[in-house]
């Protein structure tokens, strides 16, 4: 595809410093999703979570963040998709939030854990019914031979669940928590010479510096 060389963003709209940004990362990422959020980026919480199988091979795709609790970050998804078993191999993960509206992007990487049970259906009984049954419908990941199979699923578990208000959870569908390690904030500036901060785990303690871009 031509032209593609010639694209081309200056960002411009603010800056960032080891001696601005909060002492601890959970702060300073929360601080920025709340301005994310009050900015009204679309889909401030999706984030791109990285995974690796247990011989190396990587793959990624789009996840929404549903909480910052104990200094984790929690998503929830089917066990059995292709991230779940890749988990089960190998927790260690990534995840990336960029919100271009704000020039900002956020890198962490951790181990990701299952949260338990209770939090798990606490979780899943708050979604819309349509969400509880999509959970139940969809074997994630596998390949299916056309859509009407899904659809014939979820007309089938309407039928079962009807009058039937919150499902139960399904056990192959929860959440994870992902500590980090390493958490790094990109605020894009000008001539591609962005501002990186990084935070680092020292002994329990984190400690921050700046990268070059």
């Amino acid at each position: 595809m031509q032209g593609l060389q010639e694209i081309r963003v200056e960002y411009t709209k603010a800056s960032l410093d080891v001696s601005s940004v909060l002492p601890n990362p959970i702060a300073q990422f929360e601080k920025w999703l709340k301005e994310a959020i009050d900015s009204k980026v679309p889909e401030p919480t999706a984030m791109t979570l990285s995974t690796v199988t247990e011989d190396g091979r990587p793959s990624a795709r789009i996840v929404l963040l549903k909480g910052v609790e104990a200094n984790q970050f929690v998503f929830y998804t089917n066990y059995q998709s292709q991230k779940g078993k890749e988990l089960l191999e190998n927790p260690a993960c990534a995840l990336t939030f960029f919100w271009p509206e704000l020039e900002r992007q956020v890198r962490i990487e951790g181990v990701a854990k299952r949260v338990d049970e209770a939090q798990s259906t606490a979780y899943f009984v708050s979604r819309p019914k349509g969400s509880q049954i999509g959970a139940w419908a969809s074997p994630q990941s596998s390949i299916i031979k056309d859509r009407l199979i899904l659809e014939q699923r979820v007309a089938e578990l309407e039928k079962k669940f009807a009058g039937s208000e919150p499902l139960p959870k399904p056990k192959q569908w929860g959440g994870y928590a992902v500590e980090a390690h390493e958490i790094e904030f990109w605020q894009g500036r000008p001539s591609r010479l962005h501002d990186r901060i990084v935070y680092y785990q020292s002994e329990g303690d984190w400690i921050k510096h700046r990268l070059a871009p």
